[in-house]
């Protein structure tokens, strides 16, 4: 029985004591890797002091694959970055950073130059979320106070400047429309003053024609008014007796009417015998010659 108790009170503490052995490896192993770690942070420092970039990249790299939780390689890696102008991949450590730091200092300082990682790439949206994030973590820094203000003063610029682009790119398709209905109502002013000039030109020649054909007819008056004064005139010659001449006894032909009467019937036998010979040449057959 005795031996029992025994037996049972070694079961129940090796039992209650494997938790703490796994503690106290896991605690062993971490501080190797956290030891390790710091190895390579003093590495990569002295890379840095050498102006040895690649290396002192590699060595913090190295770090951080053996201690995850390792804040200050992070924040260190992304000062590295910053003094290099690669604001970006700072940015981006300095984020890390601030993510896994345990105090309240490494939050505030990883978020202070998060902020200014980001005033470098003009992103001040961004800007003054991380600043006021530092300022919770140490609200008496007046450095970060302010950066927040003048990160705040750059957005708001940034702002009215998209604004005012905003409307002058309003204003200017405004204009463009404007100009455009200037230019549309001119053509149509140029087709108006076309058409006009072109019915002006059909009425001018029809004018013209109107006053040739009143022309015409003035003239045809004209012509038949002297035709009319000649007859008239012929008449009262015939009518009227040539001075100095012998008039013929009533009911004789004086020689002129004898030879104008036999003209007459000379013209008219030639009228007749011209007409003959038209119908015989008619009707004579006209011979051919073949093409081949």
């Amino acid at each position: 029985m005795r031996f029992l108790r025994v037996s049972l009170c070694l079961f129940f503490g090796l039992v209650l004591g494997l938790p703490v052995l796994a503690q106290q490896q896991s605690d062993k192993e971490k501080e190797k890797a956290q030891k390790e770690a710091r190895q390579f942070m003093q590495e990569a420092d002295v890379a840095l002091g050498e102006n040895n970039f690649p290396e002192a990249e590699a060595a913090y790299r190295k770090a951080i694959a053996k201690d995850a939780e390792n804040a200050d390689a992070r924040y260190n890696m992304g000062n590295m970055y910053y003094t290099r102008e690669n604001a970006p991949q700072a940015a981006q450590r300095f984020k890390q950073a601030a993510e896994v730091a345990d105090t309240k200092t490494a939050r505030h300082k990883a978020n202070h130059n998060l902020g200014n990682a980001y005033m470098k790439q003009k992103m001040y949206q961004e800007a003054v979320d991380a600043y006021k994030d530092a300022l919770r973590n140490d609200p008496t820094d007046d450095e970060t106070r302010y950066n927040l203000a003048l990160a705040k003063k750059m957005l708001e610029q940034e702002q009215e400047n998209q604004e005012d682009n905003q409307d002058g790119g309003d204003d200017e398709n405004e204009d463009q429309e404007n100009q455009d209905q200037e230019n549309q109502d001119q053509n149509q002013d140029q087709e108006n003053q076309e058409q006009e000039n072109q019915d002006g030109e059909g009425d001018n020649e029809g004018d013209q024609d109107q006053q040739d054909q009143d022309q015409e007819e003035q003239e045809g008056d004209q012509d038949e008014q002297e035709q009319q004064d000649g007859q008239g005139d012929q008449q009262e010659e015939e009518q009227q007796p040539e001075q100095g001449q012998p008039q013929p006894a009533q009911g004789q032909l004086s020689p002129e009417q004898i030879q104008s009467l036999l003209e007459a019937m000379n013209n008219e036998e030639r009228k007749v015998q011209d007409k003959v010979n038209a119908e015989k040449q008619k009707g004579a057959k006209v011979q051919s010659e073949k093409d081949w």
